[in-house]
């Protein structure tokens, strides 16, 4: 089976992937999946066509896409009894798509609905085949699950990365708060210190006044004889 990879656009509809490749095995049926997305406002039909029809089943191999949708068409290769030589394939597959009304059903299209003398517009995409051996397609499938083993690695480093450096950030911000909050608490310490040396001093200068003045108060009272 081959995944949807590069796309072939026209201007009706795109095409993905833009080769058909089968994984070739003898006596078994291989198949591949092709995406068509409808680049426009409008409804269109596609027809599929291949130069060796009694190879390959297409289903479907007619349809109408509304706007801005798509569908997805299989195309099995039916299984084979003998290889073809040197892994090589001549087939050939086309698709054409014209724009036809609204709510238009596939069953009531004209029968010169692809029919370029009909003088409407028809775009075609040309698709190649290719065959692949078993081999080849688990070592392509190999490289890919590799490659997405690396790149699943790669996210985590940087997730992990970013949470690090998350981390350091909030430690570097909770050492700073906790400096402030010293800080802070000393400048209090400082400014209780000081009231309590400044009240201390009046009183002690009241309890100096209220001294003098009894002291006063007896050396000035007379004495009796």
């Amino acid at each position: 089976m081959s995944a949807v990879g590069a796309g072939v656009g026209n201007q009706l509809v795109s095409i993905s992937p833009d080769e058909l490749k089968f994984t070739f095995e003898l006596e078994k049926q291989s198949y591949c999946d092709l995406k068509v997305v409808n680049n426009t406002e409008n409804h269109v039909a596609f027809k599929v066509k291949t130069t060796s029809p009694k190879k390959y089943f297409v289903r479907p191999n007619t349809g109408v896409v509304d706007p801005w949708d798509s569908c997805i068409i299989r195309v099995t290769l039916q299984a084979q009894r003998e290889y073809p030589p040197d892994m090589q394939c001549k087939d050939k597959f086309l698709l054409q798509s014209t724009i036809v009304p609204p709510n238009t059903d596939v069953d009531d299209l004209p029968q010169d609905s692809f029919n370029k003398d009909s003088g409407k517009a028809i775009e075609e995409c040309k698709l190649r085949v290719t065959y692949i051996s078993p081999s080849s397609a688990q070592a392509n499938s190999t490289e890919e699950s590799l490659k997405d083993s690396q790149l699943s690695s790669d996210s985590t480093h940087l997730a992990l990365q970013r949470l690090k450096d998350e981390r350091d950030t909030a430690a570097r911000q909770t050492k700073q708060l906790q400096q402030e909050l010293e800080m802070l608490k000393r400048r209090r310490i400082r400014k209780s210190d000081r009231g309590f040396s400044f009240t201390f001093a009046i009183f002690v200068a009241l309890i100096g006044i209220m001294v003098g003045f009894l002291l006063n108060l007896s050396l000035t009272s007379p004495s009796t004889e």
